[in-house]
Order: C-alpha cells, then structure tokens, then sequence
C-alpha cells in the first residue's frame, strides 16, 4: 500500500489544529501535508504533530516565499522534518498568456527549486484545472512546467485533472516518473454535495479509483495526499476516505 497523507488545508474551517491532530491520529492517519497558512509558529506546530504521533513529510509553500526568504524556507523545512515541497497555486492576474511565458514560468520553478533539492528535498508543483486549458498555441501549460527541468516533479491533483476533462489514467500515464505524490480527491454526481462545491469523500464520488490505483501502481507513485476543498465534516471525510483508499 502507498503511504496515505492528509492534506491540513481541507480542515481549516474547523479549528483548533490540536483537534484536528487528534482526530487524523485517532483515525489512523501518520502523515500530513502542510500549507502557509500554518507557518506562523513553526515550533509549536512541531510539537503539536509529534504530540499527535504525525510527520509533516511534505507541504505546499507559495512560491513568493520560496524565492523571497530562501533561508527562512529552509529551516521551516528542516524544523518539521518536510522532504517534500510543492509550490502551489499561481494567481490568475499573474497567469502567462503564452507558451513562451508558461516555459519561462517552468524555469522560474526551476531555479526557485534548487536550494531545496540541493538539502536534499523533493520539488514540484501541484496543479489546478488553469495548467490543463490548451493554449492557442496547442500547447498545455503543465507539459510546459514538466518540460522546464527533469528534476522538477509534480504532486498531480487527480480531482483537477479531472474537471479540466480529462482522465486521471491518461494523465498518470503520461507523467510516469514526474509524480512525485498525487492528490486524491472525489468528485460528486451532478447535482450532489453542492454545499462542499461538488466535492465528495474519496470513494464515494464518480471517480474510477480502482483503475486509477492500478495506474498509479504502475508508475511507481507510493505517495497518496487525501484532500476535499470544502468539507462540511472534515471528521466523516477522513475517516471514509481512509477506509476507501485502504481498499483500494
């Protein structure tokens, strides 16, 4: 079985953070994936995940603070312990228009990335639907990103892949040896949890999960992050999408 994390970002609208560490340990949780949103007291976020027996083993971090506060990132990494960091998320207004702008946006990942994987940690980026709209040009943004550096991996977010309309397998497939963790994310029937924006638990929405597992085994991806956008109970999310993907 892949190792199975939780991304804290789905519980941020249920604080505190000390129960929220509770109830992913008392699931049955061991890993977590981190956001900036929780940076701002990094020791005592520390002993809050070993009080809770989890790791922090990787983390969304903006790109903004990577390459403003190189220093400061990397201790940050090296106080939790992260061995993975994904940039993740660029603005619409910030967006290039082109193919020549996505390749040089890909470089700039790139080289705001080597300091970390030169402390011997993991970076990538995780996408949205944006990086899946084909350009005038044909190209797609994300093959753009991938294109910039082999060393630079992606955390593919299969929910995303599949509203941008298209199917996870294929996407899996392609990237074989880029992905470096993926998000597992549900998506609901038309029409269904419109008060989570149309996000279901993991495995109980319309995604092909047996289909998808097999083609992530295939490609070697052992590094599974639950997430939902806008639970309206982060308690019953994590606990069926951990027995979901444990029978996979």
């Amino acid at each position: 079985m892949p190792r199975i994390s939780y991304q804290l970002y789905c519980s941020r609208n249920f604080p505190p953070l000390g129960d929220t560490l509770q109830m992913l340990s008392k699931a049955g949780y061991q890993e977590v994936e981190g956001y900036g949103g929780l940076f701002s007291d990094v020791n005592g976020l520390k002993v809050a995940l070993q009080a809770h027996g989890l790791a922090m083993t990787s983390s969304h971090i903006g790109l903004d603070q990577i390459e403003g506060d190189v220093a400061g990132t990397l201790a940050l990494i090296k106080t939790l312990g992260v061995q993975k960091v994904f940039a993740p998320f660029i603005a619409p207004e910030d967006r290039p228009a082109d193919a020549a702008g996505w390749a040089s946006f890909g470089q700039r990942l790139a080289e705001a990335g080597k300091p970390l994987q030169d402390a011997g940690v993991t970076f990538g980026w995780h996408n949205h639907a944006f990086e899946l709209d084909p350009l005038d040009s044909g190209d797609m943004p994300l093959d753009l990103i991938a294109q910039a550096s082999d060393d630079l991996m992606l955390e593919l977010d299969l929910g995303w892949v599949r509203v941008a309309g298209y199917d996870p397998v294929e996407r899996i497939t392609k990237y074989a040896g880029r992905i470096s963790a993926v998000h597992i994310k549900d998506i609901a029937p038309d029409g269904d949890c419109t008060d989570e924006d149309g996000w279901a638990d993991v495995g109980h929405g319309i995604m092909d999960w047996p289909a998808i597992h097999a083609a992530l085994q295939n490609a070697g991806v052992d590094h599974y992050v639950v997430e939902h956008d806008n639970p309206n109970d982060h308690v019953r999310f994590a606990t069926r999408s951990l027995t979901a993907i444990n029978n996979f």
